[in-house]
């Protein structure tokens, strides 16, 4: 890239990893203050949230130092780099989760939230972020480039193809851990859409609990369906571009592979809108935070609102002693008068 065109890649990310990290800091508030966290779908939110925090927080500043800026180690590249592939891999399984959870809360109801405790929340957060850093740290048990190793001891310019391999990013990531999970996904959505259908049709003598219900969770099914959809439409172009570069089947110019990346860290920054817009709980925690804090910018100093007091009571007195000054004085001409 130009100097030029260098200076707007940095300008976009710095702008991203700000709404990355506003935002998704936000979300966790507001599922925080809502008490939203003992409910499965919501832990799994915070997870997501948690991991697009990041990714504004640790991925972007480290995809940018990992794209040449930087003289260090081979191993310290390395890892910078493996950063950046396990809080990818944490979304994936973020959302993984959340479709499951949507599933089996509707194929299964009464069982499924009979069963499941608080404990089995975090158990299974805890399961994501393990599973998302074994398969993102693979790069530092040996799989990396080869013909760097001989210069493993002296310092480098950090690029992220310079020690990440294709075969690993396109073969085993994409391939393996990416696509799986996201036809998985979308799988999971359209049984679900299905049953809820099936369900809301047979609304005829049903109570009116059970179609609120599955109305309920139609609304919640459309807003997380439209966080897959948006991930796969930013993630997706940036591993199509490394596979068809990597199999020679087109050659992609290094601009596109910059706007790819752009395209893949925004994904992070445009969840908690979609929140604001599509989930009424986290929606109306959004409102209650708003009214907080421009209620305390507008409370007024309590000093002072005493001085004020006091003034008003002064020149009340003052009113009072002048009128009893002046009755007097009415009443003595009338009589005179008279």
């Amino acid at each position: 890239m130009s100097d030029g065109e260098k200076v707007i890649y940095t300008s976009l990310e710095v702008l991203i990893a700000v709404g990355c990290c506003l935002g998704n800091m936000l979300v966790i508030w507001a599922v925080w203050s809502c008490r939203a966290l003992s409910q499965t779908t919501f832990c799994f939110i915070v997870s997501l949230a948690l991991a697009d925090f990041l990714v504004g927080m640790v991925a972007v500043p480290f995809a940018v130092i990992v794209d040449g800026r930087l003289e260090t180690t081979f191993h310290c590249c390395l890892f910078i780099s493996c950063v950046v592939i396990v809080l990818t891999q944490a979304s994936v399984h973020s959302l993984l989760a959340i479709a499951v959870d949507r599933y089996l809360r509707v194929y299964k109801p009464l069982r499924y939230k009979g069963s499941v405790k608080k404990q089995h929340l975090w158990g299974a957060v805890t399961v994501c972020w393990l599973s998302a850093c074994l398969l993102g740290f693979i790069p530092m048990f040996g799989w990396h480039n080869k013909d760097t190793t001989t210069r493993e001891n002296t310092t480098i310019t950090c690029n992220f193809i310079s020690v990440i391999p294709m075969t690993y990013m396109v073969n085993f990531n994409f391939f393996a851990c990416i696509l799986p999970p996201t036809i998985i996904m979308m799988a999971l959505y359209l049984l679900l859409f299905n049953m809820i259908s099936k369900q809301l049709r047979k609304e005829v003598g049903r109570p009116v609990e059970s179609r609120s219900y599955y109305r309920k969770e139609r609304r919640l099914a459309n807003s997380l369906a439209l966080v897959l959809v948006l991930f796969v439409i930013c993630w997706i172009p940036l591993h199509i571009m490394n596979t068809l570069d990597y199999y020679e089947i087109v050659k992609v110019p290094a601009v596109a592979f910059h706007i790819g990346i752009l395209l893949s860290h925004a994904n992070s920054a445009v969840n908690p809108i979609v929140y604001a817009f599509k989930v009424p709980k986290i929606k109306k925690a959004y409102k209650s935070i708003l009214m907080k804090l421009t209620s305390t910018e507008q409370k007024e100093d309590p000093s002072s609102q005493t001085l004020e007091n006091n003034a008003s009571s002064n020149s009340n007195s003052i009113i009072r002693c002048t009128t009893m000054k002046i009755n007097p004085q009415v009443v003595l001409a009338t009589n005179q008068n008279g």
